[in-house]
């Protein structure tokens, strides 16, 4: 039985701050994400400020967001890669929600205008069938739970200056959620190798990144297990017909107005975007 090779320490979900300063902290982040401007990491301010801190103030903006009528479609995995890791200075996976509005079509124009850092990273994503729950998943378990799989290129945002942060910080600006985008075509799990699938980014027309999927905690179900485990100790869990991204395979590229990027999946297809 396969299990996910990343764990996290229960304790560190324990808090530090006060719910008045939760609340103040959603506001900041919140205010950073709709006006897309760049804000000092929240430690600088809260230096006392826990993972379970950032897991509290990501849970309040999405309530917030909810209440005011988004929908959720399912949790993304940051960090499960170790290009990601090396490029973060972090050894520690995160999760973060995806919303219904996050989502951009196939070939679609996404406008920078409105983001802070954009970067593009492309990942594999699993539909659920069935729900997932607890923290000792198998990899068997996540597979037999998939309707499918597609691939996918997340957007990532940070909304922090020069694009750095420590992992409180970046979990409470929901792990750089911004956008994704899927294309291909969709594969039934037992239909295709998701452990060696190789991946290319091209931007403009040049490669200038490419992985295999086994970079991402050894395999894709097994990040999906990991982020359960995640949502297990923040009380949540993961319903069928959740949509689920399970990480970055390569390191997150940066994009600028007037750059085109194509992900290119072996065995999946291609997902492509034009940046204004």
């Amino acid at each position: 039985m396969n299990s996910p090779t990343t764990t996290l320490n229960p304790l560190s979900m324990e808090r530090a701050l006060s719910d008045a300063d939760i609340a103040t902290l959603t506001d900041r982040i919140e205010a950073a994400q709709t006006q897309a401007r760049a804000i000092p990491k929240l430690t600088e301010d809260f230096p006392g400020m826990t993972l379970g801190d950032g897991y509290a103030v990501q849970l309040a903006l999405l309530r917030r967001w909810l209440a005011e009528g988004q929908r959720q479609v399912g949790w993304k995995a940051g960090l499960t890669s170790k290009a990601k890791m090396d490029q973060m200075g972090v050894r520690v996976p995160t999760v973060g929600f995806l919303l219904a509005n996050f989502f951009r079509p196939e070939n679609s124009v996404i406008q920078t205008s409105n983001l802070v850092h954009p970067r593009v990273e492309c990942e594999v994503a699993f539909v659920t069938k069935a729900d997932l729950s607890g923290p000792d998943l198998t990899r068997e378990q996540v597979l037999a739970a998939t309707d499918f799989v597609v691939p996918a290129v997340e957007v990532i945002d940070s909304r922090f200056s020069g694009f750095k942060f420590d992992l409180p910080s970046v979990v409470a600006d929901n792990s750089s959620s911004a956008r994704y985008v899927t294309g291909g075509r969709a594969r039934l799990p037992a239909d295709v190798d998701l452990s060696t699938l190789g991946v290319v980014i091209e931007k403009n027309g040049e490669a200038v990144a490419m992985g295999s999927s086994a970079a991402v905690a050894c395999h894709p179900a097994d990040a999906v297990a990991l982020i359960v485990k995640v949502l297990h100790e923040i009380g949540q869990h993961l319903p069928a017909g959740s949509f689920v991204m399970s990480g970055g395979i390569t390191e997150a590229i940066a994009v600028a107005p007037g750059d085109c990027v194509s992900a290119r999946f072996q065995a999946l297809g291609s997902v492509s975007m034009r940046f204004a």
